[in-house]
């Protein structure tokens, strides 16, 4: 049976960690350039400077005597979101959508007090929340407020789109989608929905909630699959241009679509999860043969962009 299992697994191209990481993370990705994915103010900076599209940054508390000041320093901003420059999937993010009362009123309507805030950004310096443990900075920055294309099927928080590029390439997307049981963040493991898109047309296609397939999300009852994602070519150039700006060959780009400001890039991941094949239904590793047989024939980003979508659409 287990035979069985990994035989149609393999047939199907599905990609799994060990060949992730021989394969394509190890050979594509050199140590050196992984500092500037691993930082989000790095990744950020490298950003605004190749003309890429980022979150507004407020403020940054790099050590323990600036965390008196951030209410000062923040109280021109009603909302904001406060996340670890060194954090990974999620972890020691908070939102915050307004004031009252004194308090900082979160995502899901609770409120925390002065020194709550002080305390947690403390706990980000102290590097609770960093890749190894390691010591850590506290970014403060523009809460997106997420295109009314997702307002049926995102539970409070903001999806984002997870796009998968190889040499340039983009292979592979979902759409992340908030739930209650996520708490209202955009994070598969914690209970958000994956849906997979089609890379011609900006399509979503089917939807899997903790490694089911759905077809309507499980908060608001609505179809999540046949969304078509607004400025589709716009976020595949924006992640194919994340290749030219870090280096790194193979990488998860993490984009959102804000209501008054479009396509943004949030984040980049070295070593980006596999369960996107799953709500794609689809292999990751014939695509990926593809572009490394092809990518001598791609010399500029309209011919990776034109590449990817005339290849990797649902008809093919």
């Amino acid at each position: 049976m287990f035979v069985s299992g990994w035989r149609r697994l393999r047939e199907a191209g599905v990609l799994g960690i060990n060949r992730r990481n021989a394969e394509f993370t190890l050979p594509y990705n050199p140590r050196r350039l992984l500092p500037l994915v691993d930082d989000k103010l790095l990744t950020k900076r490298l950003a605004e400077k190749a003309g890429i599209p980022v979150p507004e940054l407020y403020a940054m508390v790099e050590i323990e005597h600036q965390v008196r000041d951030l209410h000062e320093v923040l109280s021109p901003h009603p909302d904001f979101v406060i996340k670890p420059a060194r954090g990974s999937g999620g972890d020691g993010i908070v939102v915050i959508t307004g004031r009252s009362r004194g308090m900082y009123r979160k995502v899901n309507g609770a409120l925390l007090r002065r020194d709550q805030i002080e305390h947690h950004v403390s706990n980000i310096l102290g590097g609770i929340f960093s890749l190894g443990g390691y010591p850590d900075k506290a970014l403060m920055e523009y809460r997106v407020e997420f295109d009314p294309v997702f307002e049926a099927i995102s539970y409070q928080g903001v999806p984002d789109i997870r796009i998968i590029v190889f040499l340039g390439v983009p292979v592979m997307a979902m759409v992340r989608l908030p739930s209650s049981a996520s708490d209202g963040k955009a994070n598969l493991h914690q209970g958000a929905i994956g849906a997979g898109i089609d890379m011609a047309s900006g399509r979503t296609l089917t939807a899997v909630w903790r490694n089911e397939v759905i077809t309507e999300h499980p908060d608001t009852g609505n179809p999540v699959s046949d969304v078509l994602i607004p400025h589709w070519p716009r976020m595949l150039e924006i992640a194919a241009r994340c290749h030219d700006m870090t280096g790194l060959g193979y990488q998860g780009v993490d984009l959102v679509l804000d209501r008054g400001r479009g396509p943004m890039m949030l984040e980049i991941n070295a070593r980006p999860g596999l369960n996107i094949q799953i709500a794609n239904r689809a292999g990751l590793l014939p695509r990926l043969r593809r572009v490394q047989e092809h990518h001598h024939l791609l010399p500029d980003l309209e011919s990776r962009i034109a590449f990817c979508r005339a290849e990797f659409g649902v008809s093919r």
